[in-house]
Order: structure tokens, then sequence, then C-alpha cells
């Protein structure tokens, strides 16, 4: 009598797993699917209207940043419907743009945003506008300071002929 015998399988060793098996996805029942890739909305046209959600990623905020903003500027007034849901005009979407330029990158604060939306009536684009022009005026700057340097020069010898004549 002949026994053939199999080896004992070793607890440590990690079984064989072929790399096609390895990519299969198990299907274990009454067990919710894995969420799928995000799929992206389509583009909406400029003077479409936009949800809390959408403007929030967009200006890179959190959806609670734009209720406060909300709280503390009355020219911001979304359109709400049912349940209370907020859907902004453009125009509002473009307020909510410069308000976030003034207070993210020229540090303005809420008070002095405030103050400026007051003496602007509400209009910030020019203003936002002009900083923007500012900074790509560089050039321009340095020409009228060396203007400035030669007109305080002029000034200067003004006051004291000034002083002889008088």
């Amino acid at each position: 009598m002949s026994s053939t015998t199999s080896p004992a399988p070793n607890p440590s060793a990690k079984p064989q797993v072929s790399p096609q098996q390895d990519q299969t996805i198990q299907n274990i029942p009454n067990r919710r699917p894995m969420k799928k890739a995000v799929k992206l909305a389509p583009a909406k046209s400029a003077s479409a209207f936009r949800t809390i959600s959408e403007v929030a990623d967009e200006l890179k905020v959190q959806q609670h940043v734009l209720r406060f903003w909300e709280s503390k500027f009355a020219q911001i007034k979304p359109l709400k419907r049912g349940g209370g849901r907020r859907y902004y005009r453009p125009e509002d979407v473009e307020l909510l743009k410069n308000i976030h330029h003034l207070l993210y990158q020229e540090g303005y604060t809420i008070k002095g945003v405030q103050k400026l939306l007051h003496s602007t009536r509400g209009n910030l684009t020019a203003r936002v506008g002009e900083t923007i022009e500012e900074k790509t005026a560089a050039p321009a700057i340095s020409a009228v300071s060396k203007n400035r340097d030669e007109l305080q020069s002029m000034l200067a010898e003004l006051k004291s002929m000034r002083k002889l004549i008088g």
C-alpha cells in the first residue's frame, strides 16, 4: 500500500494569486457597491443660476462662508426656493468674486469691504479692476516717481527764488 501524502498547508504562506484574479471585484451580497468616479457636471451658460455648492467650489471656500457673507453684506441676495435652497444669479456670483478678492488678496476686513460697498453703491467691479491694473502697471509707477522727483526739485528751486525776491 502506498500512500501519497500531500504536504501540509503552511498557514503563514500567502496564497498564489494570478494578476487576473487580483483585479476582479468581489460580489458580496447585501453590500452597497463602492462609490463610482465622480462625474463632472456639464458646463453651465454664463447666465445660468448657480447653487451654493457650485459657487463655493468656484471660489474655493466652504458653503458656510457664503452663508456668513450673506448675513454681513446686504447686497448678496440669492434666490431661495423650496427647502431653503439658494440659487445665485450671475451678478451675485460676480459680487461674491469681488468680495473674495478684496478679503483674500487685498487684505480688507469685513468692515472695510462693507464701507467700500457703501461708498461705491454696491459696484466693486471698478474697484477690483483698478487694483489688478495697478499691479500690472509697475513700469508706469517708476516713470511717475521719476517725474515726481523732477517736479520736487523744480518746486524747491522756485521756493528759493521766492525767498530772494521777497
